[in-house]
């Protein structure tokens, strides 16, 4: 066989079911080869716009994605994309052809180790054909235990040699042997004697904890303590509704309610949750607190650039089990938070509807965001952008349902919409996100390929016809804010236009009617929501004015 049957071979027994990607001269005998074992190949429109899709797969399976670019400006699209991945520590594998081995005249030649390493991705390259099985393996092997993404460069002549090495091919994941990570007694110990210490304790569950699936023990240990339980924003609204005292997101996107109670803690209890400036508000927002941290990795530095008074390096439900065990062994209970004052404060309601500012056929972003969550049945996904309109979501939505956000990854927009399209290829479910214009308008193109496949993606675009974060940004910074305006098509016949079901919506009634449609018969939807420019988001207000909000 030749060498890029091997590496097809290879890539089908490590379970590549699906992958996205462009077909070009130097990754096409590998795709049909590929398409022989019955993988499912997604042709998009752009390379990089592939690998988020690739990423938003990962998220949703918990395995590798996988993304395919031929040779020089093939890869060379991955740039954006592939940092975003990385920063996110997602599992992933990149497939890309290159110009013949050496061959440093070639038109599309590009040092794609150089490329790869800039671009914060693993580099593994195909030297020789006897090294392919061992390459795929190795990227495999990285990307599911380092939790990062791996780039495959495969060289055109070193794929089309042949290959003679017939031994049953031995996947990656016969290789991995996690082991339970316990923790060290002494410091269950030292975790016990500062909870027990405290009065007012809050527990923070992060996407470390959510991956493990330690909800429950969380909800024993916030039992035990009387804690509030907060989460970081990748982790919104977890286990929102399997307890009364639930405060929310902590940090800068938390409610004024889960600012005041929060400052008040004596005890932090962070569960698979770094701690970055954004959840403790680079130290202002826990002033008085211990902290106790479970988490994998052998070592982390606090937002606030210190360490836990007490660190666990164990996985999320042995080290909750253990610290559980230990607080009832020593007959440790606490009230905390846990009293009914806190919990009317928790249970009002988060805006006044008076302060709705809709009207002159555009609408309130609050409003909307109220509408919608009232709307679409909790079973159906959100995926959250970033910017400025998306604050609103990011803030506002309660329905307990699964969440991913993708704040913070690159600060790079445009990648929200792409995410949202491979987690609908993963699960097969009605998914949906909301995003701003200039973000949607950014890889437009896509959505044909949503339409394409048939797929159930919702995209709520919360459109204020400009670059909302710097609109505003400008305004505070005494800066021309026009210079952020940029006028925008109707996106609901737009998004018709694609293939695909649309509407553009300027009251509460038509996109409630939008929002109904597209639960009659879910598939791909653009709703452009038209929103007013008047109306500052909180975490915005607090940045950029001191409001305290």
């Amino acid at each position: 066989m030749k060498v890029y049957e091997a590496l097809a071979n290879a890539f089908a027994a490590e379970g590549a079911t699906h992958v996205f990607g462009m077909m070009g001269d130097a990754n096409m005998h590998w795709m049909n080869a590929l398409a022989e074992h019955g993988t499912r190949l997604y042709e998009v429109r752009h390379e990089g716009a592939g690998l988020s899709m690739a990423h938003g797969f990962a998220r949703a399976t918990g395995q590798p994605g996988i993304v395919t670019t031929t040779s020089g400006p093939g890869t060379a699209q991955l740039a954006t994309s592939m940092i975003v991945a990385s920063r996110a520590r997602i599992p992933l594998v990149a497939f890309c052809g290159e110009t013949s081995l050496g061959d440093t005249s070639a038109v599309q030649y590009l040092d794609q180790r150089r490329f790869a390493a800039a671009i914060e991705s693993e580099f593994i390259q195909v030297t020789k054909a006897d090294s392919a099985e061992d390459v795929v393996r190795q990227a495999f092997y990285r990307a599911r235990t380092e939790s990062r993404p791996v780039l495959i460069s495969a060289p055109f002549d070193v794929q089309l040699q042949e290959f003679d090495d017939f031994n049953d091919y031995v996947p990656s994941t016969e290789l991995i042997r996690p082991p339970t990570l316990l923790p060290n007694p002494e410091r269950i110990a030292r975790a016990c004697e500062l909870i027990a210490a405290a009065k007012r304790p809050v527990i923070i569950g992060g996407r470390g904890a959510r991956r493990a699936e330690a909800g429950a023990q969380i909800l024993e240990l916030q039992r035990r303590t009387g804690a509030l339980l907060a989460t970081t924003l990748q982790a919104k609204n977890w286990l929102y509704g399997e307890t009364d005292y639930h405060v929310g997101i902590a940090g800068l996107f938390g409610s004024k309610v889960a600012m005041e109670l929060l400052q008040e803690a004596d005890c932090v209890i962070a569960v698979g949750a770094s701690l970055n400036h954004y959840t403790i508000e680079s130290g202002y927002l826990f002033p008085e607190a211990t902290f106790v941290q479970i988490d994998t990795a052998p070592h982390l530095v606090m937002g606030n650039g210190k360490v836990a008074d007490c660190y666990i390096q164990a996985d999320a439900i042995s080290g909750l089990t253990e610290l559980t065990t230990a607080l009832d062994s020593r007959g440790v209970g606490l009230t905390g938070f846990h009293t009914p004052e806190v919990h009317d404060r928790l249970t009002a309601p988060l805006i006044d509807p008076a302060e709705y500012r809709s009207g002159n056929g555009l609408l309130d972003p609050r409003e909307a965001i109220a509408v919608i969550d009232a709307e679409l049945p909790g079973e159906i996904g959100l995926v959250l952008g970033s910017g400025h309109q998306t604050d609103f979501g990011t803030m506002l939505f309660q329905r307990s349902r699964e969440i991913t956000s993708n704040y913070g990854m690159f600060g790079a927009i445009g990648q929200a919409p792409l995410l949202t399209i491979g987690i609908a290829v993963a699960t097969g479910e009605p998914t949906f996100v909301v995003e701003g214009d200039a973000s949607f308008l950014m890889h437009l193109s896509e959505f044909e390929t949503a339409c394409r496949y048939g797929l159930p993606v919702l995209v709520v675009v919360m459109n204020d016809e400009g670059l909302g974060a710097e609109y505003h940004k400008s305004r505070a910074k005494g800066l021309d804010p026009e210079l952020a305006v940029i006028s925008t098509p109707e996106l609901g016949a737009v998004a018709e236009a694609l293939g695909g079901n649309g509407a553009t919506v300027r009251t509460v009634a038509e996109l409630r009617s939008a929002l109904g449609e597209y639960l009659r018969a879910p598939g791909p939807t653009v709703i452009d929501v038209r929103i007013t420019r008047d109306v500052l988001s909180v975490p915005y207000r607090r940045i950029q004015f001191g409001e305290d909000v």
